[in-house]
């Protein structure tokens, strides 16, 4: 347990800061949330679209893209975020007019579509986008402390708890299936 603050200010510093620290940690929460959906989505995601490249019209283009040069790239890599941005104004609007199914769902389809368009937009450029010094150095920082944050999530007390429901829960559905 931590020792109290020793002199009056830095009690009430202490108190003052703690929505701070609360909102920091429910930010922290939900964006950990994000990139956990992204790590279990990107390379299934990519694969399924690496396995739709593989038609005839779409090999041609995978491999015009595989060719960019790197600032081609990053705006190639951009695109899907300025695409999807008015189907989300529009999945807002709907939930703005009381369809919150259809708009939570309009949304959920956006995310799951576009982490697979990024997904397969950087497996093929990335050699292109690394290139760039400022990229390459920007996206070893964010490996790096998405590593971190991860890992900050799977030793938490939430994630082992739901990993052991889902282990219990996995025993019992092949328990009802050998019946």
């Amino acid at each position: 347990m931590t020792e109290p603050p020793s002199e009056p200010g830095n009690f009430w510093r202490a108190i003052a800061g703690l929505p701070v620290r609360l909102l920091k940690a429910l930010v922290g929460w939900l964006l950990a949330l994000v990139i956990l959906f992204e790590e279990w989505g990107w390379e299934p995601l990519q694969r399924a679209l690496a396995w739709v490249g593989r038609l005839p019209g779409l090999r041609w283009a995978e491999r015009r893209i595989q060719t960019l040069p790197p600032y081609g790239a990053l705006a190639l890599f951009l695109l899907p975020t300025l695409l999807l941005l008015p189907v989300k104004l529009l999945a807002l609007w709907l939930i703005g007019q009381g369809k919150v199914f259809a708009g939570t769902l309009v949304i959920l389809s956006a995310k799951v579509v576009g982490t697979a368009i990024v997904a397969r937009l950087f497996t093929l450029t990335q050699p292109a986008l690394m290139r760039m010094g400022w990229f390459a150095k920007l996206y070893g920082r964010w490996t790096v402390w998405k590593t971190g944050l991860l890992t900050q999530v799977r030793a938490s007390w939430a994630w082992r708890f739901a990993r052991i429901v889902k282990h219990r829960m996995k025993q019992r559905w092949h328990q009802m299936r050998a019946k």
